[in-house]
């Protein structure tokens, strides 16, 4: 096998094979990239909300204990 591709001309191997593969998987590609950036992005949005919950928390119980009520 690897004879029978030595032995192709040059812009078989490094073009035309190439722009079959991606002509073949190139939708592959994009959707796992597109599925990777999403859940990147979802994984980033999750962080920040947990982060604000516990700032909007931690804001409120510290004003409402230091008032002394009960």
């Amino acid at each position: 096998m690897k004879e029978a591709f030595m032995t192709l001309p040059w812009w078989v191997r490094w073009i035309a094979i190439p722009t079959i593969a991606l002509a073949v998987f190139g939708t592959l590609l994009i959707g796992v990239i597109t599925w990777l950036i999403g859940m990147l992005f979802r994984v980033l949005l999750f962080a920040a909300l947990v982060a604000i919950l516990i700032f909007v928390v931690r804001k409120f119980t510290s004003s409402s204990s230091s008032g002394g009520g009960w």
